[in-house]
């Protein structure tokens, strides 16, 4: 029996999903009554998404589209941080939605900041872009599992490596 158990507090994005819910909302874009000649483009780039179309209007509805896909792919859409709308050249607008994947420090810092005030005996260790967080008894780990699911953080967080 192990004298310490432990699990990680990541953020991530299966990109192969991604891949596919962009596919989906090209094809449901190229469907639509509303899109008929109207150029829009969705770019998929290793860490973000380029979308760009024929006015704000139709970029919000792209942006809707996208989401939709991403929802029902079992993505978060919270793995979306969209930046602001540019004007491109000829009236059309664009915006770039980067994916995010892994916690940054300042998640991370907020994350072990709530573990401690919740006075729960548990270390916690930040490694990179995930958290560690180790502890000797396992009802203690499924309390700070309890208590991190109940938080909202502004990401999507999952727990890897239950030991």
């Amino acid at each position: 029996m192990a004298s310490s158990y432990s699990f990680d507090v990541v953020s991530d994005v299966d990109m192969q999903e991604v891949d596919n819910a962009v596919n989906q909302a090209k094809k449901e874009i190229s469907q639509r009554y509303d899109f008929k000649g109207s150029p829009v483009e969705i770019i998929l780039n290793d860490e973000d998404i380029k979308l760009t179309a024929e006015n704000e209007f139709k970029l919000d509805a792209v942006r809707d589209v996208l989401r939709g896909k991403f929802a029902k792919r079992g993505l978060s859409v919270r793995a979306l941080d969209f930046g602001k709308v540019e004007n491109a050249s000829l009236g059309s607008a664009r915006q770039v939605a980067k994916i995010v994947k892994g916690l940054s420090k300042e998640k991370a810092k907020d994350i072990v900041k709530e573990i401690k005030d919740s006075k729960i005996k548990v270390q916690t260790q930040i490694m990179d872009n995930q958290l560690r967080v180790t502890g000797k008894d396992k009802d203690d780990l499924q309390a700070v599992i309890q208590l991190l699911k109940g938080k909202d953080f502004g990401i999507d967080l999952q727990f890897t490596n239950y030991r």
